[in-house]
């Protein structure tokens, strides 16, 4: 039996990727996000107020590909207390979506959300090579949330001595 197929038609074709595309995407995830941040904002500092939390410090680290949150304390008084129990109404937006999702999540999980958001927003790959870290202040009484951002580089100097 003679093999008679042909090996040209078998060839992959060359993956490409349409930036152009990919960016348009992303600047419509971001303006979707730009549109439901406001929603979660007021829902996240409406139970803070209501507990009469006076802030809220999220600390975050990252570094070689991965990272995460690593603290979250509510301040009221001058005393650091504990979150709320309560939950809110969330609106997420998955990757690829183009549609945001409306969950009832507890208090603390809607602040890491919001976190984890804003970071990707504004320092998208926080976490990769050298990393970075910092933290993000939720004033109750201004409304606002203030993000202090501490990035690692590496550096290196070059010298050459000839003898």
């Amino acid at each position: 039996m003679t093999d008679t197929t042909d090996t040209a038609a078998q060839v992959a074709p060359t993956p490409t990727f349409d930036f152009a595309k990919w960016e348009a995407e992303q600047q419509a995830r971001n303006a979707l996000l730009d549109t439901i941040r406001p929603k979660n904002k007021a829902a996240i500092f409406a139970v803070l107020a209501e507990a009469s939390i006076a802030n809220v410090t999220v600390e975050f680290d990252g570094y070689g590909d991965s990272g995460g949150i690593e603290s979250v304390h509510a301040e009221a008084d001058g005393s650091e207390i504990a979150l709320p129990d309560g939950s809110i109404t969330f609106l997420t937006l998955r990757w690829r979506e183009t549609e945001p999702t409306e969950k009832t999540i507890p208090l603390c999980e809607a602040i890491e959300n919001m976190v984890y958001e804003l970071l990707g927003q504004t320092h998208a790959g926080w976490e990769n090579n050298a990393g970075a870290y910092g933290n993000f202040v939720f004033d109750v009484a201004a409304e606002t949330i203030t993000l202090e951002f501490n990035m690692r580089f590496e550096d290196s100097e070059f010298f050459e001595h000839i003898f």
